[in-house]
């Protein structure tokens, strides 16, 4: 994208490092305030209760086993992808973008509950998910690649927090890479989701396969998406561009140099559809990140506004929408995206039978939550495992 690299003049360098002190200290308290829930919520407790709805996550990670039949991943770095399957239970009261986690023991009556988890090696977690997808109807297979500083269960849940609130009956995987889960990790976890990019291509390869002429979608957050295209990048130079060309790819806030991401466009070439791109304009997360990498524009915080961005977009045929409507609990404003999930039933109605795209197309919007912008990119980013 256009608006790129842009130094700061000598001068205002002492303004720009005490700058940096401060939101690197903001952030620090603000992600201090919320601290993560711990593996314990991965533990099998009762079963569902009336009312509640049932997930089935797959999963995918490069992060290593605490014991080699055990489905407590840490933050270790596996030599190959682990696969896993969880079935998680939402609450009746659960309202949509929130996840309810237990304070305690989990309660499926009143909290988010893990019912049952199992672990599978690569063969059976290809003979599940293609199962899975024929007792759907062959409705879509959803990958979704998390963020920094997330732990694994926070992850899954948010997947199946997405799934629930999108009420669609896909086929939702996690890819899951081993994030630190500290804010004060952002080094560690981008050289996590470097030693990641082939794991995460390797899945991309072997769904497609497995899949017959079904596309896959590809919903990446945060460091996630730098994550992603530098798998599909790779999917590139190795000539998969076949992979490539059966996948509709969301990057929602997204943590990369608007440098970078061109460079990166520039090789993976482009997407039919047009890859979605979800900003936001308040995202404090990336003012960070940004702040970190040398006052960098980040691609999540473009200007939709700017007649330069609107033009790159055309031009890197990539669709981006701002959703800084969209209501969040996230004080970071990081989160924003998954809120679309809960939007998509509304979403999928107003598309009727999937025509009426005629916005999925290659240029810069804003999302509009009362209804006057409804197309493809956002029942594609809201129900991501849709079809």
């Amino acid at each position: 994208m256009e608006p790129g690299g842009n130094a700061r003049p000598e001068s205002s360098r002492f303004v720009s490092a005490t700058k940096r002190l401060a939101l690197l200290l903001a952030l620090t308290l603000i992600a201090g305030c919320a601290p993560h829930p711990g593996p314990e919520v991965l533990t099998p407790t009762f079963a569902s209760v009336p009312g509640a709805r049932v997930v089935t996550v797959y999963v995918a990670t490069t992060r290593a086993r605490g014991a080699p039949e055990s489905n407590n991943f840490t933050t270790g770095r596996a030599a190959a992808l682990n696969f896993a399957a969880f079935r998680i239970s939402v609450p009746p009261g659960h309202r949509p973008g929130e996840i309810e986690w237990p304070q305690g023991p989990a309660n499926p009556a009143t909290s988010f509950a893990t019912v049952e988890q199992i672990t599978l090696d690569r063969t059976t977690f290809e003979r599940r998910v293609a199962a899975a997808g024929r007792a759907t109807g062959g409705r879509k297979v959803g990958v979704y690649v998390h963020g920094y500083n997330r732990s694994f269960q926070e992850s899954l849940f948010r997947l199946a927090q997405m799934t629930a609130d999108a009420d669609i009956s896909g086929v939702p995987i996690l890819f899951a890479w081993p994030s630190e889960a500290k804010v004060t990790s952002y080094v560690a976890d981008k050289e996590a989701v470097t030693y990641s990019r082939d794991g995460l291509a390797d899945l991309l390869t072997l769904l497609v396969r497995d899949r017959g002429n079904e596309r896959i979608t590809v919903l990446a957050h945060s460091m996630g998406a730098w994550l992603t295209m530098e798998a599909l990048r790779q999917l590139r130079l190795a000539g998969k561009g076949a992979v490539i060309g059966r996948l509709d790819v969301v990057l929602a806030a997204p943590d990369i140099d608007v440098d970078v991401f061109r460079a990166q466009l520039a090789v993976i070439g482009p997407l039919s559809p047009p890859m979605v791109v979800l900003v936001s304009r308040d995202d404090v997360a990336l003012k960070v990140s940004s702040q970190i990498g040398g006052e960098r524009l980040r691609v999540g915080a473009l200007d939709v506004d700017d007649p330069r961005v609107q033009e790159a977009a055309v031009r890197a045929n990539v669709e981006i929408v701002d959703i800084s409507s969209l209501t969040t609990s996230d004080p970071l404003k990081h989160d924003r995206y998954a809120s679309l999930a809960g939007l998509y039933p509304r979403l999928a109605a107003t598309r009727g039978d999937g025509a009426g795209g005629d916005l999925r197309r290659a240029g810069a919007f804003v999302f509009n939550t009362v209804g006057a912008t409804l197309s493809s990119p956002f029942t594609l980013a809201g129900g991501a495992l849709a079809d």
